[in-house]
């Protein structure tokens, strides 16, 4: 399908909820709904001189504006690209002497768009930019501080000649941003890079139990049609069958936490009571608390209590030691807890997926394969009995189990889980996207491994350590993945 194509969706009034989005006809398994190109984007401060400021791509070495000496691109090709984006952007920083945060740089770049080609930008589009919801209203008092700084900032930074706007208008930008900006990220889609809006994409209403997922693509370069060559672009893709005239939903947070937790989270990041039916009926929330049992026998609830309250202090200590990139540390405070968990608390609870999660990482970081491999293996055990089967999420946790299980020489698991992570992400991300392409390449060579393995398991060890000897593809960079 041609990027902004939006036959497949339609906006209708979904009550309580206001605006939706609902399927006009019978959607399959993993077929795109729509994609949609940003309607303006920016990088993160902190990446500002690290990705492409037209792609979004992590480069090695970037070309910086001979003007601004702000914005950073691959080459000119992406330069040109993105001159039109930039140009004011340019200007403004030039004049005001250093570049503001990136709320103040895409609220601008907003401004501009709508200036040059009004808040609606292609006969696709449903609704005009403008339009969206800001729930400036609704915001706490220190947001609101926080809005006034920001629009102070802005006002600033606006270049000088430009058509002015109201102080409410300016505020109404910057609270569409808050409640509808969509991270994007990185060329592997393993690190947010930075944020933009996608306004068809906005009218998509958030369900903890989706029947959609969103998906940042930066397209198929080998594809005949230029149109998919676009950078910034996500895909509504479906998650399952989805029947004409049922509305469409996504996901604003991770499943991976309490209903009421969620709940939480999405009243203060988007206002809003969540009344799915997960939410609702607290499905799941017994699995995520729940305590070990063995032969029909429970821990006291002391214990458990215990367990948990340790296991909440414990964590803290691990991610202050992760900022601090003491991973011997997180090592040491992973397996002390896990001990204090085992036979108290189940595989499911959401304290012990955390501290395997921290613990196959950074020990696979470290290329202790072995043991990364069976923390690994016990976190996607845990995983797949909580997520959605056709869940992004597992299909890249259950994607770096099974490339630490093929690190670990254990290559009939480890090629077992690639094949199962690369059927969901073929489903979630397509097969054009790079993560898949990557998984696709390693699942070829596992098969191989794996062939090898099943004629001479003695030659194939022999081999391997050979490999490994000589530095070949047996490190933790195969994943992508970073501390």
């Amino acid at each position: 399908m041609t990027v902004g194509n939006m036959e497949s969706a339609e906006l209708f009034d979904a009550g309580k909820k206001g605006r939706g989005l609902r399927a006009t006809k019978e959607l399959n398994t993993g077929e795109v709904v729509f994609a949609e190109p940003s309607f303006s984007a920016v990088v993160f401060d902190s990446l500002a001189f690290q990705v492409c400021h037209s792609c979004f791509r992590h480069q090695a070495k970037l070309h910086r504006c001979a003007q601004c000496k702000f914005a950073h691109y691959c080459d000119r090709t992406c330069q040109t690209a993105c001159w039109d984006e930039h140009k004011q952007e340019c200007a403004a920083i030039r004049k005001s002497g250093m570049a503001p945060s990136e709320n103040v740089r895409l609220a601008a770049r907003v401004l501009w768009r709508i200036h040059k080609d009004t808040g609606i930008v292609s006969d696709s589009q449903l609704i005009s930019v403008d339009q969206l919801e800001d729930h400036v209203a609704d915001l706490p008092e220190e947001d609101l501080k926080q809005l006034k700084i920001d629009v102070h900032n802005f006002q600033e930074y606006w270049s000088y000649g430009s058509k002015q706007h109201s102080v409410s208008h300016i505020s109404h930008i910057f609270g569409i941003i808050k409640c509808n900006g969509f991270t994007l990220s990185d060329q592997r889609g393993l690190q947010a890079v930075g944020v933009g809006l996608f306004p068809n994409l906005c009218l998509v209403n958030h369900d903890c139990w989706p029947n959609c997922t969103v998906i940042l693509n930066h397209g198929n370069q080998s594809a005949v049609s230029s149109a998919l060559h676009s950078h910034r672009r996500i895909e509504l893709r479906a998650l399952g069958k989805i029947p004409e005239g049922e509305e469409l939903s996504v996901s604003y947070v991770d499943f991976l936490n309490l209903s009421a937790d969620r709940q939480k989270k999405l009243k203060e990041r988007f206002h809003f009571e969540c009344t799915c039916d997960h939410c609702s009926q607290h499905i799941k929330d017994d699995l995520m608390m729940a305590a070990a049992e063995s032969e029909g026998k429970k821990p006291s609830a002391d214990k458990v209590k215990e367990v948990t309250a340790f296991s909440k202090d414990c964590l803290e200590k691990i991610e202050m030691s992760r900022i601090e990139k003491d991973y011997h540390k997180v090592v040491k405070l992973c397996r002390e807890c896990l001990e204090k968990q085992e036979n108290v608390l189940a595989d499911t609870h959401l304290y012990k997926l955390r501290v395997l999660s921290v613990a196959s990482e950074v020990l696979s970081y470290l290329q202790f394969f072995s043991e990364a491999a069976d923390y690994a293996r016990k976190m996607v055990d845990g995983y797949m009995k909580l997520y959605h089967p056709n869940n992004a999420q597992l299909g890249m946790a259950i994607m770096r189990a099974g490339v630490t299980h093929w690190h670990a020489g254990q290559i009939e698991v480890g090629h077992g889980m690639i094949c199962k992570a690369y059927g969901i992400l073929m489903v979630t991300h397509g097969p054009y996207h790079a993560i898949t392409r990557d998984l696709e390449a390693i699942r070829m060579q596992t098969e191989m491994e794996l062939k090898l393995f099943k004629q001479n398991e003695y030659v194939y060890h022999t081999m391997r350590d050979a490999a490994l000897k000589n530095q070949l593809p047996a490190s933790s960079s195969s994943t992508g993945k970073k501390i």
